[in-house]
């Protein structure tokens, strides 16, 4: 099982890119792979089972704190092209190649 999560400054514009990341993944027949979003104020409790944390662009600038708290994992800011067009499958596809 491999746990995404996006984060964003509240959690509601990356809500929609989720649902297109999960539609991309059920495309795939990716059924071990579980989308979640949540605002930076919980990127605490929510991305600590997480396998890959991805920022929203808005909050970048949170990277640095971000990957501080989870050095052992795969912290990104997600393309700001993708995420305007809520590219699902592109944002998707990256997520999958942080997984070692």
């Amino acid at each position: 099982m491999v746990k995404i999560l996006l984060i964003c400054s509240a959690g509601m514009s990356t809500s929609l890119l989720v649902n297109k990341m999960i539609k991309a993944a059920e495309a795939k027949g990716l059924e071990d792979i579980t989308i979640e979003a949540h605002p930076e104020a919980e990127v605490t409790s929510a991305g600590a089972d997480a396998d890959i944390i991805l920022l929203g662009p808005q909050v970048r600038f949170e990277l640095k704190k971000v990957s501080g708290l989870f050095p052992d994992k795969p912290v990104e800011v997600i393309d700001m092209k993708d995420y305007g067009m809520m590219n699902g499958q592109k944002v998707l596809e990256h997520a999958l190649t942080l997984v070692k």
